[in-house]
């Protein structure tokens, strides 16, 4: 059997309230009603609706706090409000508040029974990505226990079998074997550090390094961040330009993956980028923060792709095969720079490059 649909109808105006029960009285629906604005705040809490019509202009407690109070009690409540006072600007302070849609008195009972199915599906549509956003946690939760299980845990006896091997066959192995047995372990390495990565992307919550944050300088970051790609910069014989000007604001942030973000960002234009090329990194002060780019003239991405680039586990389809990586570097930096109250954009075309530009609040 379906539930019937809650409804509270909040109005000073007894006529409002019989009139709007009875209009709604034939429906699969449960109809509640309050003469004020306390008593339908009490409704909200005991009776839960899905939509509550509220009166705008009420002794008391005024239509727009009730709007404000039902938000903070539940945000999923589909709020509706009816006056015989209808403004522009009433609506939009209206619909700034939370409010679904404006209902202006007088009303037809067609008018209040279409609202009322529209409000209805917009309740379910919120209820219904709620529920998917907490099933693609779970999801996440359960691959991330398996892939600990599952994966983890054999790579690490083999890893730990291939050390006990190498040392007992030390004298024996020809160099040959020696060669091919540090490929493997070496192999074995780089699974386990892939699968520490997908761990870190799939449970971690980067929002708790907040609780660490502190001053931080930008050119420290720009600085260890250059320093740690540099040998793979060098190999490629790519040079590596950062400049920013002295006595930049500090960000206030987490050194550690501040650092980790960027070294993302420069180790991909470097990796996207041809032989003997240029890699650009720029800090500068601007009034509402610090902007830190980092341009490459590489290989570019495509417009198909950059609308996906920072979801976990994306590979784009036009990177060269031999460059395509695991997909969770951006998907990391984003998450990093989100913690931090931050934002990051890119700009690419294909066969010229990628500039990639992060914003970070300056300590106040």
């Amino acid at each position: 059997m379906v539930a019937k649909a809650r409804l509270l109808i909040i109005d000073d105006e007894e006529i409002v309230l019989d009139s709007c029960s009875q209009i709604l009285a034939g429906n699969n629906y449960d109809v509640a009603t309050a003469e004020n604005g306390t008593l339908g705040l009490k409704l909200v809490a005991d009776f839960q609706p899905d939509i509550a019509f509220v009166d705008l202009k009420m002794p008391g407690i005024s239509g727009f706090e009730v709007l404000e109070k039902i938000h903070d009690l539940d945000p999923t409540i589909v709020t509706i409000v009816i006056t015989g006072f209808a403004t522009v600007s009433s609506a939009v302070e209206a619909m700034q508040k939370g409010a679904y849609d404006f209902l202006p008195k007088p009303f037809t009972p067609d008018e209040l029974r279409l609202l009322t199915r529209r409000a209805l599906e917009k309740r379910r549509l919120i209820l219904e990505t709620i529920a998917l956003r907490r099933e693609k946690e779970m999801l996440r939760e359960h691959f991330a226990a398996i892939v600990s299980h599952e994966l983890k845990s054999p790579l690490g006896a083999v890893q730990q079998n291939l050390y006990v091997l190498a040392d007992e066959l030390a004298d024996k192995l020809t160099d040959e074997q020696k060669e091919r047995f540090a490929r493997i372990q070496s192999r074995a390495g780089d699974m386990v550090n892939l699968i520490h990565t997908w761990l870190r992307v799939l449970s971690v919550d980067f929002s708790k390094i907040q609780e660490s944050f502190k001053p931080v300088s930008v050119a420290t970051i720009v600085n260890k961040a250059v320093e740690s790609v540099q040998p793979h910069a060098t190999r490629k014989g790519i040079e590596i330009h950062a400049t920013f000007p002295e006595g930049l604001k500090p960000v206030n942030g987490d050194e550690g993956t501040l650092v980790e973000a960027l070294v993302n960002l420069i180790g991909n234009a470097v990796k996207y980028s041809r032989l003997e090329s240029q890699v650009h990194v720029k800090a500068e002060e601007k009034k509402n923060g610090v902007w830190i780019s980092v341009a490459d003239n590489g290989i570019g991405i495509s417009k198909e792709d950059l609308p996906f680039i920072f979801n976990d586990f994306y590979v784009g389809k036009s990177a060269p095969q031999e460059a395509r990586g695991s997909g969770i570097g951006l998907a990391i930096t984003r998450r990093i720079i989100e913690a931090h109250n931050g934002e990051i954009t890119v700009e690419s075309e294909v066969g010229k490059g990628s500039t990639f530009v992060i914003h970070l609040p300056t300590v106040s």
